[in-house]
């Protein structure tokens, strides 16, 4: 499954940080039974790997990926832990060749129409727009599918229930991502109700 295809499944990527890896199972079920698939897990806690490797083995219907990849070794670790896709909120060419050599579906992080112009270079055509409000959101998507009409993204970053359905209303957006989905209260208090009405609510914001 490549990039494109991974972001077909569902509209909203959620971006997770999972502080506890014994609720993890619980979290990508109720993601998945309202209808999120691709499950962004963020380096960026001890748990994050442990989460990804029970997520796997347990939740068949999930596609579990890796998030905040910034490091070249970082790669085969997700891989071993069972990641099925990887998100970075930038590119180096050390960490292109790694995730290329891996043969993981990647998308890298990009800001500008320069870094759009190496990403592409180096390979990757779908890219993450990182961090999408603050370096222009919705207008430099639309000034970016001029120059670059083969390119897609999935923003991310400060996209919220409320700008969400107006990102994934442009052509070269394929899906966004969003930390909504898993508010830190509702999975702290193990209420998978919640995040599974959260997460049809989401899947409902594409047209």
């Amino acid at each position: 499954m490549n990039t494109r295809e991974l972001l077909a499944l569902s509209p909203i990527v959620p971006v997770m940080v999972i502080d506890d890896a014994e609720a993890a199972v619980d979290l990508a079920q109720a993601l998945v039974a309202g209808g999120i698939y691709a499950l962004e897990i963020t380096l960026r806690t001890p748990a994050a790997l442990p989460a990804m490797r029970r997520i796997r083995d347990a939740v068949p219907q999930a596609v579990v990926g890796a998030g905040t990849i910034t490091q070249p070794l970082q790669v085969q670790q997700c891989i071993d832990a069972g990641a099925q896709f990887g998100v970075s909120p930038g590119l180096t060419p050390a960490l292109a060749n790694a995730v290329q050599s891996a043969a993981l579906p990647f998308l890298p992080g990009v800001a500008s129409a320069s870094e759009l112009m190496a990403a592409l270079a180096a390979g990757f055509d779908t890219c993450k727009l990182f961090p999408a409000e603050a370096v222009g959101g919705i207008k430099l998507l639309q000034a970016l599918a001029g120059p670059f009409a083969d390119a897609r993204f999935c923003p991310t970053g400060g996209i919220t229930p409320a700008n969400a359905a107006d990102y994934l209303a442009l052509p070269n957006v394929l899906a966004v991502g969003g930390s909504w989905l898993t508010p830190k209260a509702a999975v702290a208090a193990q209420d998978w109700t919640e995040i599974t009405r959260l997460a049809q609510a989401a899947g409902a914001l594409r047209a």
